[in-house]
Formats: structure tokens, C-alpha cells, sequence
């Protein structure tokens, strides 16, 4: 089990925001986490990077109990996030973003991902090499944020609002570019609204609902209980 979540219980000071999340991520697998805005997903998503403490509950990655550890040995543990707002630094260039945070974090990875190599990903990036990360479109910036997760060859790759804000035409090239992720077996979890192109990314799904898992299942059980779009996702 590449990622394994028991009982996770944490929340912002007096406030407790999840109330014994369980999740497991089987290696290769593409798993999303859904529900609507304020349900719990980014906090969990805090908890398992380790910028919330836990309260209870505890967080294996790939067989590590890394319960209570610092974000910095958590990404270096292999694990690495596509934030929401990207958070690209303004004053790096592509160039820099893609080679200041290269490593090799996974050592089951056969064909490790460089700055060159993400810039046939995303050819937009190869062009706007020498460009500094606030002089970006938005949806450069994802593919940018994308592929400075990607260069340090992750165990586990995390994306919140994956295609939040971007242009249909991103959009797109985001699903396709999860899709390449895929085929390669890289491990992925996934927030983003759009549960239809959802449906035929992912392996897995996972609801939140005020703090706590309400359902789970694969992506046929998910497409035939529409009820389950208006009562939790809002669709």
C-alpha cells in the first residue's frame, strides 16, 4: 500500500476539521478525493503532508510511519504536491523551477523525470524556459507546478484543484497530461471538480463530507448512483 490513513483526526486550533478519515492508495493506482468546498479535503490533504498535526489517526507512505513527521522528510520520503494556486515562485525561471528541486525520491522509478523530459510533457514550458515564474499564464503555471513535483520523481503524486481556474484548452492538456501519468504507473491522488473526466481517470474515489469519509467506491458505482452528485458532490 503505497499510502495507508487510519483514524485521521486533525483541524485548526479549537476547531476539529476530520473525524477518522481512512484512505488507502495501492501503488499505480489513481485515487480521487471529492466533495464539496469546505468538506475537509484540503485539510487532509495538510495532515498527510504534515503541515496540520495529527490529533489522532495515524499516515504510512509506502510502509513508512511518518505520523508526526516535518513536511520537509515527508517530501523527501516521496511524496510531493501540486498545491491550489500553483505557488510558483516569481523570481525562478522554468529552467530553475524544474532543476533547483530535481531528486530521485522513488528508487522503483525506471525512466526518472528531468526538466528536459517535462518539457516534452508540456512543450509550452520548453518555450517559455527563460521565463520567470510570475510572467506565466496561469495555466503555465500549473504545468509548471506539475512539473516541479514531477522532477523529484515522487512516490506519490498529490494534486489539489487540478484544473481549478484554467481555460478550457488547459483543462485538456491537464487530463491528458494525468492521463500519460497513468500509463507510466505513477501514483496519484486527485481533488478537482470535474467528476465525469474523473470517472475515466480514476481507479478509485473517496467522498468527504464535514470531516469524514461518507462513501467509496470504483469509477462504475460512482457513474451508476447519481444521487450520490447531487446529495454530496453538488452536480
Amino acid at each position: 500500500m503505497m499510502l495507508n490513513a487510519q483514524g485521521v483526526e486533525s483541524g485548526y486550533g479549537p476547531s476539529q476539521v476530520l473525524f477518522g478519515v481512512d484512505m488507502k492508495i495501492a501503488a499505480g493506482q489513481v485515487v480521487t478525493l471529492l466533495g464539496r468546498n469546505g468538506m475537509g479535503k484540503t485539510t487532509l490533504l495538510r495532515t498527510l503532508f504534515g503541515q496540520l498535526g495529527l490529533r489522532a489517526g495515524s499516515v504510512q507512505l509506502d510502509g513508512a510511519d511518518i505520523s508526526g513527521w516535518a513536511s520537509d522528510r515527508i517530501a523527501r520520503a516521496g511524496l510531493a504536491i501540486v498545491p491550489e494556486g500553483r505557488q510558483c515562485f516569481p523570481n525562478l525561471t522554468v529552467r530553475e523551477h524544474l532543476t533547483a528541486f530535481a531528486d530521485v525520491r522513488n528508487g522503483k522509478t525506471a525512466h526518472a523525470w528531468n526538466a528536459d523530459r517535462v518539457c516534452e510533457l508540456f512543450p509550452r514550458l520548453g518555450e517559455r524556459a527563460r521565463n520567470m515564474g510570475n510572467q506565466l499564464s496561469g495555466g503555465e503555471q500549473q504545468m509548471l507546478a506539475i512539473g516541479r513535483a514531477l522532477v523529484t520523481n515522487p512516490k506519490l503524486l498529490i494534486l489539489d484543484e487540478a484544473t481549478e481556474g484554467l481555460a478550457p484548452r488547459v483543462r485538456e492538456e491537464i487530463w491528458q497530461c494525468l492521463a500519460r501519468l497513468r500509463e507510466t504507473g505513477q501514483t496519484i491522488l486527485v481533488i478537482d471538480k470535474y467528476v465525469e473526466r474523473l470517472l475515466a481517470l480514476a481507479d478509485h474515489h473517496v467522498i468527504l463530507e464535514r470531516g469524514k469519509v461518507v462513501w467509496e467506491g470504483n469509477s462504475t458505482q460512482l457513474d451508476g448512483d447519481r444521487s450520490l452528485w447531487t446529495r454530496y458532490l453538488g452536480v
